[in-house]
């Protein structure tokens, strides 16, 4: 029997228009492993159906050839096929209410489902992700929201030269955007009112090298956490510069216990034994950039109660935009409170009401809430993905699915990734059961 694997189409909105396996990834499969593809047409996708054709693949509505089906984000319950493989970003492995039912309907009908997200090596890596170009594009979005914001209090400055990602015909032609900001920032400086602008990122995973690395396209000085409140005070700070500080667990965190030391593993495994101490970094801040992975076990990096305080007082404070990347509602940016789209990407969050105003008028920071990021660079993003998918696309083409989950033969990074086997919740997702249930 011939291997054939299904690619989907994307619908969950007119923004989504990323691949999982591109026309070029299907031609070299087929060419070196014999795989069948079957593509569902697509009004919207960045790949055009005579390129999967060419690429040998049948473009067709129906995927019931298939025993594997791959897609990007969540599947509607109603396309589900009995007994299928589904290899997708499901966002259920926090027990996400709003994907609950999807889950159930995949478990009525004895579906296996493969989480993107978790694919990861022995250490708990993950191995397949859009993370670096949510980072990059957060980054243009987040400067393009500076640049408007202070252009509406009336301070002329270079960001207002960038547009959104989505509005440039590459990446390389973004990154080129945003060089140019950067020249004009060392030959005529930044405004008086922003001098220093210090940007804060939290996180190093991918999300944030891609935020290190399009923030290299401005000039920066990297500084210490430690360094923050001391450069935000000194007249004597580059107005022809950006400063950039890393901000790691070690410097949002503190135990609980004044006589402990802060230990990372300690700090994952017992979140409940450490506070947060990162509210003294906000008030130098200019820009906050967040890519932390959060769930309700951890303490939050920026809370509403002291943005009401930073904000109560006479004056702008210098916080003027957080770009949330993880866009985690409420969660680690407890003022992200809604999810965006990219043609009206940022509201600002007034602390007086709690109010989310869509734009960049108003006393509150700017919020750039975004969650599908990486679909502003459709082709390069599904280029990227694509090629760091293709080492596992032969074995999963090939598994027998019909066997005990004690026999099914998947390289060990898979294994880990499955959460449904036969409509059954793995071992390892057996607590999502309590989330199903409530």
């Amino acid at each position: 029997m011939v291997a054939a694997i299904g690619i989907r189409r994307e619908d969950k909105g007119r923004w989504e228009r990323r691949v999982p396996i591109t026309p070029a990834k299907v031609a070299e499969l087929r060419e070196r492993f014999g795989i069948e593809f079957y593509v569902q047409p697509s009004p919207v996708r960045v790949f055009r159906e005579e390129e999967f054709a060419n690429a040998g693949a049948k473009v067709q509505e129906d995927l019931c050839p298939t025993r594997v089906v791959f897609g990007v984000k969540e599947i509607p319950s109603q396309q589900f096929q009995p007994g299928k493989t589904y290899v997708f970003f499901a966002h259920v492995i926090k027990g996400q209410a709003y994907n609950m039912p999807m889950l159930r309907r995949m478990m009525e009908l004895g579906c296996n489902l493969i989480d993107y997200e978790k694919v990861t090596d022995e250490r708990g890596h993950r191995l397949i992700f859009f993370g670096w170009h949510a980072g990059v594009v957060s980054v243009i979005e987040s400067m393009w929201a500076l640049g408007q914001r202070l252009h509406l209090e009336g301070i002329a400055n270079p960001f207002t030269a960038l547009r959104h990602t989505y509005d440039y015909e590459s990446l390389a032609a973004a990154r080129a955007d945003l060089h140019r900001v950067g020249e004009k920032i060392l030959s005529a400086g930044l405004p008086r009112e922003i001098t220093p602008m210090i940007v804060g990122v939290a996180g190093y995973g991918n999300v944030g090298r891609g935020i290190q690395e399009m923030l290299g396209e401005l000039p920066t000085i990297e500084i210490a956490p430690s360094d923050v409140a001391r450069v935000a005070s000194d007249p004597a700070t580059s107005g022809r510069a950006v400063y950039r500080v890393l901000f790691k667990e070690e410097h949002a965190v503190a135990p609980n216990d004044p006589a402990a030391h802060f230990n990372l593993q300690d700090y994952f495994l017992h979140p409940h034994k450490y506070h947060s101490t990162f509210d003294p970094y906000v008030p130098h801040l200019t820009v906050l950039m967040n890519s932390n992975y959060w769930d309700a076990r951890y303490p939050r990096l920026l809370t509403k109660a002291l943005l009401r305080e930073l904000y109560a007082g006479e004056g702008q404070p210098r916080l003027r935009v957080v770009g949330d990347a993880s866009c985690d509602i409420e969660g680690s940016i407890e003022c992200n409170v809604k999810v965006t789209e990219p043609d009206d990407p940022v509201y600002v969050w007034e602390p007086t009401t709690g109010e989310a105003r869509m734009g960049v008028e108003g006393r509150g920071p700017v919020v750039l809430a975004v969650d599908i990021l990486p679909s502003e660079l459709p082709r390069e993003a599904s280029e990227y993905f694509s090629e760091i998918l293709e080492p596992f696309i032969p074995a999963l083409a090939r598994a027998d699915f019909t066997v005990p989950f004690e026999e099914l033969a998947l390289p060990s990074e898979i294994a880990r990734a499955l959460i449904l086997y036969h409509g059954k919740l793995t071992p390892d997702y057996k607590y999502i059961a309590k989330h199903l249930e409530s």
